[in-house]
């Protein structure tokens, strides 16, 4: 990781299980939280926060604005360091908008079959967020 001390930079790590999307600085970078979205600036306090699914924003810094969708993970943000733990992470060229179409209908089929079942309406719901969300980063624009 580059040094960011004294630079007013975030050093910015994204990492999946099978990958390193993403090591770079930036001013500020925009993340999807369970309870909404947040913002982390050079200097933010320590956070630790459970991802949601949703678009990771970054502005400024060594390579530009940049976007990538995630799903579900975690968060550590330091004064000069943020690290995001996805499950999934895609750059918005990588998404199949087909296939995450068909991803939606099969959320809210699960979620007209749920019934009575506060477990299955959760995890239709989740799937369903995940779709929307994912179908919005690839179009380039948010939800």
């Amino acid at each position: 990781m580059a040094d960011t001390s004294q630079s007013g930079l975030l050093s910015v790590r994204l990492v999946t299980p099978d990958r390193v999307l993403l090591d770079a600085t930036a001013e500020a970078v925009e993340l999807p939280s369970m309870s909404g979205y947040l913002e982390a600036l050079y200097g933010h306090a320590p956070l630790l926060a459970e991802l949601g699914a949703g678009e990771v924003r970054l502005h400024g810094g060594t390579s530009g604005d940049q976007k990538f969708f995630v799903a579900w993970g975690f968060v550590e943000v330091l004064p000069e360091r943020v690290t995001i733990l996805a499950e999934t992470a895609l750059h918005p060229n990588e998404i199949d908008v087909a296939e995450t179409r068909q991803e939606l209908a099969e959320g809210e089929k699960l979620w007209h079959e749920a019934g009575d079942d506060g477990e299955k309406y959760d995890q239709a719901n989740a799937v369903t967020r995940q779709a929307e969300e994912k179908i919005a980063s690839a179009e380039g624009r948010s939800t």
